[in-house]
């Protein structure tokens, strides 16, 4: 059976695949996202209707079983805290915009994803308050909490707050039970970057990412060749595996930017280098600038590519993005980790089966 899903802020897809990718019925109709490349991307692959532009502007949502979505994390995230007062006010109650579907469409069940610090603002407070006391939402039980793409088989550390709530549900379990690590049940270990990239060139040649027409489908050429300065050569050639910036302090002092030879203590993962054997970091936007963190290939003297980001985070090669080489790592780094998107989608469904035999033994 099908079950109907809007997807709000829905970027190039990573919720939505994954749940694709569950096999349980799930199927997009309508999805909105402000940014064109990105909303691109999405009408591509799932082929619903699109509305690209901000969600402020749709005036009626369809009937639908389910709503997912990530409102923009760029005010609550660490990351933000450059932004000015007023741009960081707007992105952090988009929220709102959100549950403003949620009672237009009273879905079965509605899914909200953001980085976990969301969970610890005045904003989720006031979205908890909502939760029991407006005549729509008090309908829906709920439970929520932080959840780590690898322990539910991604090849990254990513940490999401995910709030999940069924509508005439008895209650919400929590959380999903883990299936990859030490806390896993059945012992299965973590996915490791060596998993997921190990089998791509180390040193790849194609400089654009064009899309390649093959007898098994069409394919996309992200695994994208870098000419990197001399001197960002000697210093990607100071840093082992797992080694970071104060690797190269040590090995090579003479090649240390002024302003971390300033500043000797601070994050270990500035210019880092990926672990074969253990699931990446985060993978952000700016995955190609080893500078902005741990993106350095776990051998070879280069970033990471678009495609060995993409692999990361869940997504096949047979997935095409749309937009420019820099469009296209934002929609990359931008995305919710697949393999965690399918367990939510597993969990939701296995709660909306529950909820469905509560009502037909009323």
């Amino acid at each position: 059976m099908d079950i109907r899903t809007i997807d709000l802020f829905a970027g190039a897809g990573g919720l939505s695949l994954g749940f694709e990718q569950a096999e349980l019925g799930f199927m997009p109709i309508f999805a909105v996202e402000i940014d064109k490349a990105a909303a691109n991307t999405y009408e591509r692959h799932f082929g619903c209707e699109m509305e690209t532009g901000s969600v402020t502007d749709v005036k009626t949502f369809p009937e639908a079983d389910v709503i997912i979505g990530g409102p923009p994390c760029q005010g609550f995230s660490p990351l933000g805290r450059d932004r000015d007062d007023a741009s960081r006010a707007e992105l952090n109650e988009l929220w709102q915009q959100y549950l403003r579907a949620v009672r237009q469409v009273q879905p079965a069940a509605f899914i909200i994803e953001n980085v976990p610090e969301f969970q610890k603002s005045a904003q989720f407070m006031a979205l908890l308050e909502a939760m029991e006391t407006d005549p729509v939402l008090k309908q829906y039980a709920f439970n929520y909490g932080p959840l780590n793409a690898a322990d539910y088989g991604a090849p990254q550390r990513r940490i999401r707050g995910i709030f999940m709530a069924v509508r005439n549900a008895e209650e919400v379990e929590w959380p999903p039970p883990v299936t990859h690590g030490p806390n896993a049940a059945s012992g299965t270990p973590y996915v490791t970057v060596r998993d997921a990239i190990g089998d791509l060139p180390e040193y790849p040649t194609a400089v654009e990412p064009v899309v390649v027409e093959g007898l098994a489908g069409d394919r996309q050429e992200l695994h994208l060749k870098r000419n990197p300065r001399p001197t960002s050569l000697e210093r990607y050639m100071a840093i082992p595996e797992g080694g970071n910036r104060f690797d190269l302090a040590r090995n090579r002092p003479d090649l240390l930017p002024r302003c971390w030879a300033e500043k000797p203590t601070g994050t270990t993962d500035v210019m880092g280098r990926l672990w074969w054997e253990r699931p990446s970091p985060t993978i952000r936007t700016e995955f190609f600038k080893p500078e902005k963190g741990r993106y350095l290939h776990p051998e070879a003297h280069r970033p990471i590519t678009h495609r060995e980001a993409a692999r990361l985070q869940g997504f096949p090669d047979s997935f095409i993005f749309e937009g420019s080489k820099i469009e296209i790592a934002r929609q990359i780094g931008n995305a919710v980790p697949t393999a965690l998107a399918q367990a939510i989608a597993r969990h939701l469904h296995k709660a909306l089966v529950a909820q469905r035999e509560l009502v037909d033994a009323a």
